[in-house]
């Protein structure tokens, strides 16, 4: 919704030479279910945007300050809800973090089944950003369509987990408890049939004069601005540079899969359309190849004092039980140190700055989020476009307001 305002809650400095006739606008706070409880507050000329300011915080918790008063492995709840649309990611970022602080060597099964679920969420990100982002340019029926994958996806979540959203499923030193048996036949049956989904998506909206019209040309980010400004991720891509986390710097095994990382140099919002809808189909690859390949062997770190041991020793073995009990109650110490942490998630470069002072509680979480980054560069995107456009670029950067808020 937008409104005109007489004086801004958020005094903004008006454009060099601006005019008398520019027109303040307070576009926002928008519900919940768009893309977060977001506020711009642009100057325009007519229709013209002379300038934005994003105006941020409605959607903070402190999360990063309530991590310095939980243990170690009570955090990974708390990074599911920052980016609440790619949980999974979250957790792995996080676990590797800490998992370099304590050195652990992590089973090579734990690695890919981690990578498997990390692309289903990559998966399970940009199917919703698609849905959203037709429906903000008035394609409503994709949003049904991309919705009715998600579901499936959510149900794979939620059978190896038990939550569909929230699953904290990764834990430091692993995975929580061993994954269904007949998880990888449905994620088999799931993958099998999403190509074919993809292609109707495509159908729907690559060759729609309208969902075209709206894109090209809409919302230009060089790279040279996209490198300045921080963004990373299909937004970045779609402006040129090739640069891609699990390519270039692999983690948690990375290195052993074989996929191609698209890029664009239109950087359009068309451009990260096309981009995100290639990336969707590499990641099916990438399942595809975890799948295949899935080695034996077991999902959690030999780390007795650090990894909760299985439920059956736990109710047959007097040490086992005393593990549990001290791990839950007590934590556990992690040496002393700083470590960071990137993987790329569905937004982009997602990073965890941990800081231990030797204590089972860490001195210090910062996280790194993309949409930040990139929402500063909104400005950039939308100067000289006309009101209508905004919207357009907003949804093109996918953002969520729960990971630039934190």
């Amino acid at each position: 919704m937008t409104e005109t305002i007489g004086t801004p809650i958020l005094e903004v400095p008006r454009a060099e030479g601006s005019s008398d006739q520019h027109m303040v606008l307070n576009m926002g706070p928008q519900h919940p279910s768009t893309h977060g409880v977001l506020r711009l507050v642009l100057e325009i000329d007519g229709e013209i945007v002379v300038r934005l300011y994003p105006e941020i915080g409605y959607l903070h918790t402190g999360i990063e300050k309530t991590c310095e008063a939980k243990f170690y492995q009570q955090v990974v709840p708390l990074t599911d809800r920052v980016d609440y649309l790619g949980p999974m990611a979250n957790n792995l970022c996080y676990c590797l973090a800490v998992e370099k602080l304590l050195q652990l060597e992590i089973p090579e099964k734990a690695q890919w089944i981690r990578v498997l679920l990390t692309e289903l969420t990559r998966l399970n990100s940009h199917l919703i950003w698609l849905g959203t982002h037709a429906m903000d340019i008035g394609a409503l029926t994709v949003f049904l369509y991309t919705f009715r994958e998600r579901e499936d996806i959510l149900r794979i979540f939620e059978a190896v987990s038990g939550q569909r959203m929230m699953t904290s499923y990764f834990r430091i030193g692993g995975l929580s408890m061993e994954p269904p048996l007949d998880l990888f036949d449905r994620i088999q049956a799931f993958i099998n049939t999403f190509p074919e989904k993809i292609d109707e998506y495509a159908n729907l909206l690559t060759g729609n004069p309208i969902f075209r019209s709206r894109l090209k040309g809409v919302g230009y980010l060089s790279a040279a601005d996209a490198i300045a400004l921080g963004v990373t991720g299909p937004t970045m891509r779609a402006s040129g540079p090739d640069f891609d986390l699990r390519r270039d710097m692999p983690y948690s095994s990375y290195e052993k899969f074989q996929f191609n990382v698209p890029v664009s140099t239109e950087g359009d919002c068309w451009a990260r359309y096309e981009v995100r809808l290639i990336e969707m189909r590499e990641s099916v690859k990438i399942i595809q190849q975890a799948l295949d390949g899935m080695p034996e062997g077991p999902i959690k770190a030999d780390a007795p004092k650090i990894v909760l041991p299985d439920r059956e020793k736990m109710k047959t073995q007097m040490e086992a039980l005393i593990h549990h009990f001290k791990i839950v109650t007590e934590g556990f110490p992690v040496p002393a140190g700083e470590v960071y942490q990137c993987i790329e998630s569905g937004h982009g470069q997602m990073g965890y700055y941990v800081v231990s002072d030797g204590t089972a509680k860490p001195y210090r979480v910062h996280m790194r989020y993309p949409g930040f980054a990139t929402l500063q560069a909104l400005e950039t995107m939308c100067q000289g476009r006309m009101l209508a456009d905004v919207v357009a670029v907003v949804g093109s950067i996918d953002i969520v307001l729960g990971e630039i808020d934190r």
